[in-house]
């Protein structure tokens, strides 16, 4: 992609009602704009993080043995009437009538559209356990949304949901789901660590939300500084092991991790006082255990190994896909922009011009260019007028995690230069091993 053809409303001022990190520099660097309160178009380079963010969560999914659906976002009240939760949801929900009169809402969440599809299509134990999630838009009527994507009233989510035939089946499925979380979140450079947390409105006793630690996160956040040192990384590990999963869900939810609101002082005041920590954290997934909350009030039910009729157990479990881009931009930024890992960065690297007209240097810019796409890799070609100071400027304003800078001066020398965005540290190359280079770094090498 060359920037002279592509869509990118860069800001240079910050818009005053952007209050964190994240909404400032998704508004400057061209990512979202504002519909209304709380909703927001996602313009080209927020959709291209988006998407990316997306692929991930899918790949780990299917690694997982999961199922990917697609539900709407508009559903009838009757189902909520039927689990109870139509009047017990709240004000958050947007209820609205259609043309005949019926009731619906807007899907702020899917258990009982899901446990409704179950039921009309799934009758015996043989075809359990079973897990379908879908990646789809939500809504949910905040009172006062703010934060941009970090608490918006539209917002984007991969929920899931298993169906076993036993309290033990369904664990199993809660651990699966922890792994591939713990999968899923490394590979976009993070550390979300599971909390113990509260179900909320979805119910349950066993959850855990994972968190990712930031300074302007929403949730105050109580922790053994040990788990800060735990990484899945490329472990092998079989899904359909309950030995193996279980082991992984000890590992990281043995030592002390809450959530304010299942925080215990007198249990925290056992962790050694040199290792507790109090920090503030932003939810970006949460798993649940809620046994036959639907299935029982719904009738979801399967005949057992013995015939019997007995209502399966379920579990739910979400991530926040926009809520992720925020969540990343709050962990890795400083003060001239974002810094995008490697794993969702919009493109994989930039390439500045910085005598845009001279044929030398934009013939080795065409070329880097076009090798660059010859292996697979999608870099962002700045190929504009603009003086070098703004092309800089901008490159580091939209994070991209390498750049590869070209001028007349350099050229003379038969080299380029390498730019890392995360240290800041320059190197001088001959274009091919710059492009080497960039291919190694993203394994295409």
């Amino acid at each position: 992609m060359r920037l002279s053809r592509y869509f990118l409303p860069v800001l240079k001022e910050t818009p005053a009602e952007a209050q964190i990190v994240s909404h400032r520099y998704m508004l400057r660097a061209g990512m979202i704009k504002q519909a209304s309160a709380g909703i927001y178009s996602w313009l080209p380079l927020g959709y291209k993080v988006l998407r990316k963010i997306e692929n991930i969560i899918h790949e780990e999914q299917a690694r997982a043995g999961h199922i990917p659906m697609l539900m709407p976002t508009i559903q009838s009240a009757d189902l909520w009437r039927e689990s109870g939760r139509y009047d017990a949801y709240g004000a958050e929900m947007l209820r609205i009538t259609d043309r005949h009169d019926r009731d619906m809402l807007y899907t702020p969440t899917a258990e009982e559209l899901i446990t409704d599809i179950f039921r009309a299509n799934v009758s015996s134990y043989r075809d359990l356990p079973l897990t379908m999630y879908q990646i789809q838009w939500k809504f949910r009527d905040e009172i006062r949304p703010r934060f941009g994507v970090m608490r918006g009233r539209e917002f984007y989510m991969k929920d899931g949901y298993n169906f076993d035939l036993t309290k033990e089946d369904a664990l199993h499925a809660y651990n699966r789901h922890l792994v591939s979380y713990l999968r899923t979140y490394e590979r976009m450079g993070l550390q979300a660590i599971p909390m113990r947390a509260d179900s909320g409105p979805i119910g349950g006793d066993d959850t855990h939300e994972f968190l990712v630690l930031a300074e302007t996160g929403e949730s105050e956040v109580f922790y053994d500084s040990e788990i800060t040192e735990l990484k899945f990384g490329d472990r092998a590990i079989d899904y359909d092991s309950v030995e193996q999963c279980q082991a992984v869900l000890e590992e990281f939810t043995s030592r002390y991790a809450r959530t304010d609101e299942t925080h215990d002082e007198a249990v925290f005041n056992q962790v050694p006082e040199a290792r507790r920590r109090t920090a503030r954290g932003i939810e970006v997934g949460q798993i649940f255990y809620f046994g036959t909350k639907y299935s029982e009030a719904m009738g979801a039910t399967v005949s057992d190994k013995d015939g019997n009729q007995v209502p399966v157990h379920m579990g739910s479990h979400g991530i926040g896909v926009s809520r992720l881009l925020g969540a990343i931009i709050e962990a890795s930024h400083d003060d001239r922009g974002i810094i995008w890992p490697e794993g969702v960065t919009p493109f994989h690297c930039g390439i500045v011009n910085l005598k845009t007209g001279d044929a030398e240097a934009d013939a080795a810019c065409d070329k880097i260019h076009a090798a660059l796409i010859a292996l697979g890799l999608d870099p962002l070609y700045d190929d504009t007028n603009e003086r070098a100071g703004a092309k800089f400027a901008t490159m580091d304003l939209i994070g991209l995690p390498w750049r590869i800078t070209v001028g007349p001066r350099g050229l003379k020398n038969g080299v380029v230069e390498l730019t890392s965005r995360r240290t800041g540290e320059s190197e001088e190359l001959p274009p091919e091993a710059a492009v080497a280079k960039i291919a190694e770094i993203y394994g295409v090498a």
